[in-house]
Order: C-alpha cells, then sequence, then structure tokens
C-alpha cells in the first residue's frame, strides 16, 4: 500500500520553515501531497495559483511531491486523494496545542487518517507566514525568511 500524506496550508507565502519541514518529512512517505488550502475566513495576500507555483518551482526535483490547491475539510480532502496521513510542522508549544484540538478532530470525523507532527528545526522557529506577510506589507525585506524561488 502507497503511502500517502498530506501536507495542508495556506502557504501565504511558503517560508524557509515549511521548506524543513517538507525537506525532512519527504523521505518518510512514497507521495507528500502539499495542499494549498483556500480558506474563507483568510484573505490571503498571494492567489492559490502563485503560491502553488512557487511549490512546485521549489520541490521540481522531487518526484514525490505533488501540490495542489483544495477547499473544504481537510479530512475530506485526505480522502480524495487517498491520503493516511496528514503532516504538521510545530514551531512552540502553542502551535502544539492549536494542532492536537485539530488532529483530535479529524481523528473522531475519520479515524483512518493519522496526524504527525514535526517541530521544526530551532533556526527557523521564528518564521511565520503571519510575520512574513507584516514585513512585505511594510516592503521590508523579507527575503531571509522565504525560499529564493519566492518572489513578490
Amino acid at each position: 500500500m502507497e503511502r500517502i500524506c498530506l501536507f495542508p496550508g495556506t502557504f501565504d507565502p511558503i517560508t524557509k520553515g515549511h521548506v524543513d519541514v517538507i525537506d525532512r518529512a519527504v523521505s518518510l512517505f512514497d507521495k507528500l501531497v502539499i495542499g494549498v488550502g483556500i480558506n474563507a475566513t483568510k484573505q490571503p495576500m498571494f492567489s492559490v495559483e502563485q503560491r502553488c507555483e512557487w511549490i512546485r518551482d521549489i520541490f521540481k526535483d522531487e518526484k514525490r511531491i505533488v501540490v495542489e490547491g483544495y477547499e473544504g475539510l481537510t479530512i475530506d480532502y485526505c480522502h480524495k486523494i487517498g491520503a493516511q496521513y496528514i503532516l504538521r510542522g510545530i514551531r512552540y508549544v502553542a502551535d502544539f496545542e492549536y494542532e492536537k484540538a485539530i488532529a483530535d478532530m479529524n481523528r473522531m470525523l475519520a479515524p483512518d487518517v493519522e496526524t504527525i507532527f514535526l517541530t521544526c528545526s530551532p533556526e527557523f522557529s521564528t518564521i511565520s507566514s503571519t510575520l512574513v506577510r507584516d514585513v512585505i506589507r511594510n516592503k521590508g525585506n523579507a527575503g531571509m525568511f522565504v525560499p529564493k524561488e519566492v518572489k513578490f
């Protein structure tokens, strides 16, 4: 059975922290789907198409990685693509508390899908897409926080 994992997120924009988690997770699965979520409660800075394009460019040489936009319940998308796992990156304890609540809800909705948490490397623990967007909005240099493929 092929081990398929979904790494869902808005990736608005993808950061070096996201890339760190993806780089370390990809060898654990036969296929890692990076799901760029469309969240009705969030107003993204970059289009889904742009975010997917950046991620595809970053991982163009990794055949186990697929990038797709999706909307709706993450657990429904897992079933649609045959994913048995959901990957979540953790920076701090507060991230874990939030992510565990979501994982518990997902487990109740779909006991066949397991959530796996990976902590990011320490040098990326302070980077978040929210902070990167603030730097961009205020015309600061966000280049040190995002992969070189991310251009704005």
